[in-house]
């Protein structure tokens, strides 16, 4: 291969976070490569009205191409990724056809190519093709070249090369410093305590135990929540549902409250090593983090100098109200 690649990046959206957690994380992805001199084209679906709630418009350092969903067309762009790309990328959580891709992309290898699976949710496919031994992934994952893992350290790379990988590698979330400074503070976000993160089942629990267990118990203290999907969920007076954040307003967002909550998924605590994104933003805009515990931590930050870590939500409402 050249020392310029051509790179086919089939993923949810790199323009849009709405229901989209992996955004900002393929955008520093995909610039840092720009950034080595490769070029990358990034194929995401029109789908859960991402584009009409996008972040950025299409940027400098990547191609962006936007398909209907509809199996035709995307054939035709899977022709177009095996004929121009040197490496093709299917990224875990696509949210149309990912089957279809995920078997489609594995038959493109060959002598002149990489393929690769970019699994941005590790915990949740591996707890899925551990359960399900006909589950179709299984087979497939000896078939790339690389599978590349949002985090999970250890355990995640001996659990995928258990099932068959050539090789996992963890890519961690980091810090973008071009997007994710300290700014000003705004007066919609002041609050004792803010927690940005779409409502999924399997983070519920958690965000009922470290957040909304604290908000009830501190009548006198302000509380935001940001996020999708949480308008319908019982709250306490105290706290003020945002709904969605677009990313131009994650930095005040981040700065403004005295201090910013990180709740993980059930199936990233389980696995640890997996900081979010969101942490890495609030580090960079300067916030005080308190995050729920999870096994790893102390890989990525300082516990008690750069992060409070918490256990239960008593732990939350006891460092709030000091």
């Amino acid at each position: 291969m050249e020392n310029k690649l051509n790179i086919a990046f089939f993923g949810s959206s790199i323009v849009s976070a709405y229901w989209n957690g992996a955004a900002t994380y393929y955008r520093g992805i995909v610039k840092a490569l720009h950034k080595m001199g490769h070029e990358v084209t990034f194929y995401e679906p029109d789908i859960f009205e991402r584009q009409e709630h996008r972040d950025i418009d299409d940027p400098d350092w990547c191609n962006v191409i936007v398909y209907e969903k509809d199996k035709l067309s995307l054939r035709g762009l899977l022709r177009k990724a095996q004929e121009e790309s040197d490496v093709i990328i299917k990224a875990s959580g696509v949210g149309a056809y990912d089957d279809f891709l995920e078997s489609e992309v594995a038959k493109m290898k060959s002598k002149n190519n990489l393929i690769i699976f970019w699994d941005v949710d590790a915990p949740a496919t591996l707890d899925r093709i551990e359960k399900d031994e006909n589950d179709p992934f299984r087979d497939l994952i000896p078939q790339y070249d690389f599978i590349l893992t949002y985090g999970g350290g250890q355990p995640v790379i001996d659990a995928y090369e258990r099932n068959g990988a050539k090789k996992c590698i963890p890519v961690y979330n980091a810090l973008d410093t071009d997007t994710h400074f300290p700014v000003d503070p705004e007066a919609k976000f002041e609050g004792s305590l803010a927690f940005l993160g779409n409502r999924l089942p399997d983070r519920e629990k958690r965000v009922e135990e470290f957040f909304i267990k604290p908000a009830t118990e501190l009548p006198d203290h302000k509380f935001l929540i940001g996020g999708s999907g949480w308008g319908d969920k019982k709250m306490p007076d105290n706290v003020n549902y945002l709904g969605h954040v677009y990313t131009k307003d994650h930095n005040a967002f981040n700065c403004t409250p005295i201090a910013v909550l990180n709740i993980s998924r059930d199936s990233m605590a389980k696995y640890g090593f997996s900081p979010a994104t969101r942490v890495f933003e609030a580090a960079g805009a300067g916030a005080c983090i308190i995050t729920d515990y999870w096994k790893g931590i102390s890989t990525f930050f300082e516990p008690d100098e750069e992060i409070i870590v918490v256990k239960s939500g008593e732990e939350v409402k006891k460092v709030i109200s000091e």
